[in-house]
This record gives C-alpha cells, structure tokens and sequence, in this order.
C-alpha cells in the first residue's frame, strides 16, 4: 500500500509506521490520521506483525495539529476534526497488539496525544514534550485531558495542560510519562529490543492482558475485576496456555504460536 505522508515499513514481526512530513515536523492533518488508520488496519491484520511501532524523525515525532487550517475554521469544522482524530486515536488505543512509541525531538500537542495511545514511550534524549493548546485559547482535543491524567496523575498534568510548558525528556520519565530515556543514536535499537522480547510471548495472552488494562481502567473496580478474570479464565482455552504451564514444568523457553 502506497502512503504519501507516512511511511510503512514491515521487519521481522515488527510493523513500523514511520512519520513523513519533515517539512512540517510530522504535523497531523485529516490526511495524516488517514493514512495511520490505514496502515494500523494492514497491520492488525497481518498475523505476522506481532508489535507496532510509531516513530518520526531526530527532529520531530509529531508537533501536533497543522495550526494554519484553525485560523478560519468554524465550530462544525472543529467538531469534524476532533472526531476523526479521536477515532483513529481510539482504534490506536485499542488495537490487539502491543505499541511502541519511539519518540525523538517533538512530542506536542496531538503528538503527544499520539504517544500516549502506544503501551510503551522510548523517548531520546532530545526529546520534548507538552500540550500548547491553552497558548492558542485552545485545549488538547484528542484526548490528552483524559489520557494524561490517567497515566501521570491529575496535578502534573493540570500542570502541563493549563500551562502550556514544555518539559523534557528526563522530566517526561520522572513524572512517568515515559518508560525509558536512551541516547538519540539507540533509540531505535531499544525499540527494536523491547519489540524482540514482546514478539517472544503469546499473542493472544498480551491482547487479553492489554484489552483487560485499556477496558478495565475505564470501569468501577468491580467491573474490571470481571473483565479480568473472563480473560484470564478463557486463556485456559488456548494451545499457548498449554504450551506456556509444560514449559514450565519442563524447564525450558515456551514456543508460543498465537492460538
């Protein structure tokens, strides 16, 4: 499939979607989010693609909305925006196999929205992070008001969304918003690392364990209780589980086929 502003490349059970408008730092617009829906569709689909993989350029992950096209736009065209932007959001969130964001340079606005729906943040160094909405009379329409807070906590990001400062990477990883902080140059090493080793599990057990944290987190304790021991009951169903307790028992690296 042929991608103008993103680039999708497949390697050894990983999917990478690689963001391609270095002119204007990997900048989202309706096209943009397209083109992930797209290629998230291609890879969900794909049983060899065991990990998806988000990453931009040293200079930019993803600063955020194109700013030109809200100097005239109007409430309907705001409402038709936000609403793409958080449906592709939403399927991102969602979808059954495990992320990975791979962030250098810029993470603003709708790209750090964009960051925040992968399981896993590596962030370079160089790394910078914030929500400027509020400097526009704006605030973060694709979710970041309620993903935010629910990763980092209510005051820091209060802090970082009524502000609308920039903090970086070290302080990104302190506050938690971050798994890890590599130097720029092994970024996509780490990644590559991190991948490897989900690649490794079983994965219909990861889907159920992220499907149990996305939903479960969004429900009263008692609901997600249930949520979780339906999957954790339903896996005793799977040839992984039976694979994954003999190889236990036998001492030795379990072979998990995805079933």
């Amino acid at each position: 499939m042929s991608y103008r502003y993103i680039r999708c490349e497949k390697e050894n059970g990983m999917g990478w979607i690689r963001m391609n408008r270095p002119d204007k730092l990997n900048a989202l617009n309706a096209y943009v989010f397209n083109e992930i829906e797209k290629s998230l569709m291609d890879f969900e689909e794909d049983d060899k693609i065991k990990v998806i993989v988000i990453s931009g350029n040293e200079k930019a992950f993803c600063a955020g909305a194109d700013v030109d096209p809200m100097a005239n736009a109007d409430i309907v065209t705001a409402f038709k925006l936000t609403d793409q932007s958080q449906a592709v959001f939403k399927r991102l969130s969602l979808v059954g196999k495990p992320t990975i964001a791979a962030i250098s340079g810029y993470a603003l606005g709708g790209g750090l929205e964009l960051a925040l729906c992968c399981d896993f943040r590596i962030a370079a160094e160089n790394a910078v992070f914030g929500f400027p909405e509020i400097n526009l009379g704006l605030i973060p329409g694709g979710g970041g008001t309620q993903r935010l807070p629910r990763l980092v906590g209510e005051g820091r990001a209060m802090e970082l969304i009524l502000l609308g400062e920039n903090i970086n990477a070290q302080q990104a990883e302190n506050w938690g918003l971050v798994n890890k902080v590599v130097p720029i140059e092994n970024i996509e090493v780490e990644c590559r690392k991190l991948a490897n080793k989900l690649i490794e599990k079983s994965s219909i057990a990861l889907r159920c364990a992220k499907n149990a944290i996305r939903t479960g987190g969004n429900v009263g304790i008692e609901d997600g209780l249930k949520i979780e021991q339906d999957a954790f009951c339903l896996l005793f169903g799977t040839v992984d589980q039976k694979e994954g307790i003999a190889s236990f028992l036998e001492k030795r690296k379990p072979v998990f086929i995805g079933r």
